[in-house]
């Protein structure tokens, strides 16, 4: 991974793939702190609490992050509809110049896998020519691809409208996003909503991109963007996750916002 990427940001990406169990799944536990159902707790058996001090420190941990994940939908809510109004002039002039370059619909909307895998319509503005899949068939054979160090974004495309090009590198192309934040689909901060067809590609990765809602901005967003590959950019992201609070959630959109201003590293 470009070394530029991560000082630029005092970013440090983890490639651990476990992901700790819910507390529900460490059940039947014994007076004497063992764990009687050893199927349902075979995975944490690594990492179980040696005393009730630590087995305490995890409730409290447990409840601190239902704490966040509570408060981090309040937030998505009230920001993601303000925001939405603020963006809505700006989504149907969009819609309108899409139209006029091309003929389709100026909106895009694609099923992609929220969390645990939950199957939702995300919605953006078409950036592409409408019959671009029957165009470009090998653009969207991901069945060819053996591992995650590719490149999903290009900097030239000639699936791309020249409409489109300039809604990408404005970011405008993903302001419909925030009608997912408010539905529930979505938070404003989170690992970007895979498709069911690359998600086949990710292996040990897929269990732990899979266990949080997905967002509309993250580490890796701000942190190379389009210039990654595919596992740089869940390396990212899988980093947000384990390291994700409130305070970390404010400073990728202030990142975020500077980036989209700046058009840094979006093709």
């Amino acid at each position: 991974m470009p070394e530029k990427n991560r000082a630029r940001y005092n970013a440090k990406p983890k490639s651990s793939v476990f992901m700790s169990p819910p507390l529900a799944a460490r059940a039947s536990v014994g007076a004497a702190g063992k764990i009687v159902d050893s199927e349902s707790t075979q995975a944490y058996l690594a990492v179980a609490p040696k005393n009730e001090g630590q087995f305490n420190a995890a409730i409290n941990r447990d409840r601190s992050r239902r704490g966040y994940v509570a408060a981090k939908r309040i937030f998505d809510l009230i920001a993601g509809a303000a925001l939405m109004t603020i963006a809505t002039p700006i989504v149907l002039v969009a819609a309108a110049v899409i139209r006029l370059e091309s003929k389709g619909s100026p909106f895009f909307l694609q099923t992609r896998l929220g969390k645990n895998g939950k199957p939702f319509k995300l919605f953006k503005l078409r950036g592409m020519y409408e019959d671009a899949r029957l165009r470009f068939p090998l653009y969207y054979d991901y069945s060819a691809r053996k591992d995650l160090d590719f490149f999903f974004h290009h900097e030239t495309d000639p699936r791309v409208t020249r409409v489109g090009r300039f809604l990408r590198r404005t970011s405008i192309d993903e302001l419909p996003n925030l009608w997912n934040v408010v539905t529930g689909d979505m938070s404003l901060v989170g690992p970007r909503p895979e498709i069911p067809e690359v998600l086949c590609l990710y292996g040990g990765y897929r269990e732990q991109y899979l266990s949080v809602k997905p967002g509309v901005t993250c580490l890796s967003k701000c942190t190379g963007r389009d210039k990654l590959t595919k596992r740089e950019t869940i390396e990212f992201d899988l980093d947000y996750i384990n390291r994700r609070t409130f305070g970390l959630d404010l400073k990728v959109l202030w990142k975020t916002f500077r980036g989209v201003v700046l058009r840094r590293d979006v093709f």
